[in-house]
């Protein structure tokens, strides 16, 4: 447990500085696809400091603010506070995550931060009426796991960066369709690195969002055996897996970006035909089954 926590710090580094790297030469292909010169240079440099460090330290107010979550209140949530002090006691965690609600029939749950001095656990108000004492305290424990392991900072990072690079590849691809980037062919940009940067342009989406979705199937797997060493009661997790694979409820405000966050996909593709997900190179979770088995291994 403790090798993955520090690997998934140097995963975090190793990301935030490939993200650095990328966006400097998208947007140094951009400015020069506009003809704005040697600042370009300049321009991309800052341009990158600046959407990493607010990347990294505003992760978690933009993922909350992406799924309309409101913060817990002490007497209205009482049963998911006391919940969470409880597992507060054997986690070995010193600060207390602070807790929000997503006001949606699906029961889900996610939980985000750059460090556990700075969490959040995140619940719907689906999985606080629809479960009982032992799977909300499975869920809990769950993403308490999630922070603990330092997933929350590798996931909260990565979704904020691999969706701020979408929207840019986008935005730019509609622009040079429309012809806003329209310029002589004398530019004194450096050509190679501009063959980089519209490289990166096409395919660092694509790589993101893999890169992404790997990340997430590995940890579900470590948070899922670590829920069960909080509570001692692996059947109160596999119990709350069957019930968030079988609700038929689609989460509103669920996209792309933050789906691989919550403890199960909030996409319900295949709920009216009946047949179970396998999980494939394009899933954000493994299969309920698989991770139930696993569950029952460590028995």
């Amino acid at each position: 447990m403790y090798e993955d926590i520090r690997n998934n710090k140097i995963k975090t580094g190793v990301i935030v500085a490939i993200f650095l790297v990328v966006i400097t030469l998208i947007v140094y292909y951009i400015c020069m696809a506009f003809d704005l010169g040697y600042i370009s240079i300049v321009i991309a440099v800052v341009f990158s400091i600046a959407t990493s460090w607010a990347s990294y330290y505003y992760s978690d107010k933009i993922v909350l603010s992406i799924n309309k979550a409101h913060e817990a209140n002490q007497e209205q949530h009482e049963k998911l506070n006391n919940i969470l002090d409880g597992l507060m006691v054997s986690s070995g965690l010193q600060n207390r995550p602070r807790l929000y609600v997503v006001d949606d029939p699906q029961p889900n749950a996610f939980a985000t931060g750059r460090n556990p001095e700075n969490a959040v656990i995140c619940v719907t108000t689906g999985l606080l009426e629809k479960m009982d004492y032992y799977e909300l305290e499975g869920v809990i424990a769950h993403e308490l796991s999630h922070i603990k392991n330092y997933d929350i900072r590798l996931s909260a990072v990565v979704s904020v960066m691999v969706g701020f690079i979408v929207i840019l590849s986008d935005w730019v691809s509609r622009a040079l369709f429309w012809g806003f980037g329209d310029r002589d062919n004398d530019s004194k940009g450096n050509p190679i690195l501009m063959l980089i940067g519209l490289v990166c342009l096409i395919l660092a989406p694509i790589f993101g969002q893999l890169m992404q979705l790997a990340l997430s199937r590995r940890r579900e797997y470590l948070a899922d055996a670590s829920a069960v060493e909080l509570t001692r009661n692996p059947d109160g997790l596999i119990s709350a897996l069957q019930k968030l694979d079988s609700d038929p409820n689609e989460l509103k405000t669920a996209n792309n970006s933050t789906a691989h966050m919550y403890i199960v996909s909030p996409f319900k593709a295949n709920a009216k035909d009946g047949k179970k997900k396998k999980t494939s190179l394009f899933s954000t979770h493994p299969s309920i089954d698989d991770r139930i088995e696993a569950i029952r291994n460590l028995k």
